[in-house]
């Protein structure tokens, strides 16, 4: 493979339309990132492409770009199929062409993927896409059903194509890969390059060109890194608690919508935090003035998008918060550089969900340098500082000179109703303060699992994503009371592995790997660990699940554990005496 570092060319040097072009000068694009620099010319004339680089280093506009530029836009037939890992990744490279293709109106993007209705897939299916972008299973479901036709795909993409193969969907990849014309174009990109993935380059990829990018993007040393486990849920909270306990004089709150800007701008003002929204909707003139504020003091959160935020450099600025964590790596330093400038010290803070971290590690690798893991400040933390601001703000006043215009009223309350001076300075508090919501209310009791922090902020069951671990050679139960056995209806006939009921149901139902317990493959069946609580909503995704073509019907199973201690012995074949099989990372 060959590396490639970034040089001076522009897209407009690339061979790419003029309309993306436009488009990407639109959301703040200037210059390609290596890997947009070393693999469009390659896809722009027709050739496939291996590509070898990290999450966050622009792949999505590496493939999406030479994609758009050769669309048939009057074609309304699935031209162009991009498999990805997960929901949330479908999601986001769907986004980027809807984006990438604003000036191209007749062309449309579908995501499908598991945990979305099927009515809102099938319907735009019906209306036509000429872009869709999936996950494996989800895709595997509909070529099934016969809603979805490649039989004229033009182009496949397998974007992060090592994830895809770790979660177990190879056999469902090269399935899908068999199923699309010979003559197509094909880009695979990956982070890592290991034996499968050769093998799938070999043999369904012809003569592709071979990129390495090695990642150079690095942070300034002048600010500190840190990251906190939060749910989307919680994020508001967290991002008030820290307001509260944390010392700032400007902070820059970074959002991925423009929507999201004027949304959370208006709930933290709602808390009572100056804070106003930055994003493209805004006229120049007007973003001056809020920029002009914040230099003065005005205000002191801005809540932006990347794009409007690019080039800022307000010396106020102390704190920077990833409230959405970006997906591009160069964003993140970008982001973070708004603080921190011309020798100054910075924070900087990103928000991570539990299903995110992935994109937190890739953004380590990226720079080179570890953030460090903080927590969310408690209650106890957070009413420690309202204690002693009120005090401050006491001391404060005592230097005022109206003091002593207000001593002799109250010397003269204290004496005509006989109260006592402390109860006196509480009821004048009680007139600027509201007492009941003084103090933070703890947080409520959940009837949940928790692992050896008090917090659930992550809303996680275990430290990691790992599934439970025991001795080798211990194939018994696992017991815990937060897990229950449930019954799927694929087994060793359907030529099954642990990794692809693991990767099937944790992308239709969003689990994690934590959330798993033990796999029993039995000849007609499976048995399979799960939390004994699943939401409704999840559980009934998952039983729409199908797997290797087959609708899988998950239940709960009423015969006992996964791991083969059955209360009673459960009717299966002959052959079925094979101890369970546990899924390993």
């Amino acid at each position: 493979m060959s590396n490639n570092e970034p040089g001076d060319t522009t897209f407009a040097g690339l061979g790419i339309d003029d309309r993306v072009l436009r488009a990407l000068s639109d959301v703040g694009y200037e210059t390609p990132s290596p890997i947009q620099l070393a693999t469009i010319p390659h896809l722009i004339e027709g050739r496939d492409v291996v590509g070898l680089a990290q999450t966050g280093t622009g792949k999505t506009a590496a493939f999406a770009t030479p994609i758009l530029s050769r669309i048939a836009e009057d074609d309304a037939f699935p031209q162009a199929l991009v498999l990805t890992p997960t929901r949330e990744l479908a999601i986001q490279v769907a986004e980027a062409f809807g984006r990438y293709s604003a000036h191209l109106p007749g062309v449309r993007v579908l995501p499908i993927y598991g945990g979305q209705a099927y009515g809102v897939q099938l319907a735009g299916l019906r209306r036509g896409a000429q872009i869709i972008v999936g996950t494996p299973g989800r895709v595997i479901d509909h070529l099934t059903r016969g809603t979805l036709d490649v039989s004229r795909l033009r182009f496949v993409v397998l974007d992060e194509a090592d994830e895809m193969l770790k979660m177990g969907f190879q056999e469902d990849v090269e399935r899908i890969l068999s199923m699309a014309p010979r003559e197509r174009q094909s880009a695979l990109f990956s982070a890592t390059i290991p034996r499968a993935i050769r093998d799938i380059s070999r043999k369904y990829l012809r003569d592709p060109a071979e990129v390495t990018i090695k990642s150079t993007t690095k942070t300034s040393d002048t600010i500190s890194q840190r990251w906190v486990l939060v749910s989307h849920q919680r994020k508001l909270d967290a991002l008030t608690r820290f307001l509260e306990v944390e010392p700032f004089d400007a902070m820059l709150v970074f959002v991925r919508t423009k929507q999201a800007t004027d949304e959370l701008a208006e709930r933290l003002r709602s808390r009572g935090f100056a804070a106003t929204s930055l994003n493209g909707d805004i006229p120049q003139n007007v973003r001056e003035r809020i920029v002009g504020e914040l230099r003065a003091g005005k205000i002191d959160i801005l809540v932006a998008t990347d794009v409007v935020a690019r080039g800022l450099d307000v010396e106020r600025i102390s704190h920077v918060v990833n409230f959405d964590i970006p997906t591009d790596n160069d964003s993140y330093v970008h982001r973070i550089g708004r603080t921190g400038r011309a020798g100054r010290s910075g924070e900087a803070l990103l928000f991570v969900t539990p299903r995110e971290r992935r994109l937190l590690k890739s953004i380590e690798r990226s720079t080179g340098q570890p953030i460090e893991e903080t927590r969310v400040p408690t209650v106890e933390d957070v009413n420690a500082q309202r204690v002693s601001r009120f005090e401050e703000s006491i001391t404060e006043h005592l230097s005022s000179p109206d003091v002593a215009v207000f001593r002799r009223l109250i010397e003269s309350y204290e004496s005509e109703h006989d109260v006592c001076l402390a109860d006196i300075a509480a009821a004048l508090a009680v007139q600027n303060v509201d007492g009941d919501n003084f103090f933070l209310k703890p947080d409520p009791v959940e009837k949940k699992v928790r692992n050896d922090r008090s917090d659930d902020w992550g809303d996680r069951r275990e430290r990691d994503d790992r599934p439970r671990s025991k001795p080798r050679g211990d194939r018994r139960p696992s017991g815990g009371s937060d897990f229950a056995t449930y019954r799927i209806n694929v087994g060793r006939k359907n030529k099954i592995a642990p990794g692809a009921i693991v990767g099937a149901l944790a992308n239709e139902g969003g689990l994690q790997r934590g959330d798993f317990g033990y796999i029993d493959i039995r000849q007609d069946f499976s048995l399979v660990e799960l939390p004994a609580n699943l939401p409704r909503d999840v559980f009934d995704a998952l039983r729409d699940t199908r797997i290797a073509g087959v609708k899988i019907g998950l239940r709960r199973d009423e015969g006992g554990s996964a791991g083969g201690g059955h209360d009673r012995p459960p009717k299966r074949a002959a052959r079925d005496d094979r101890p369970a099989r546990r899924f390993r990372d």
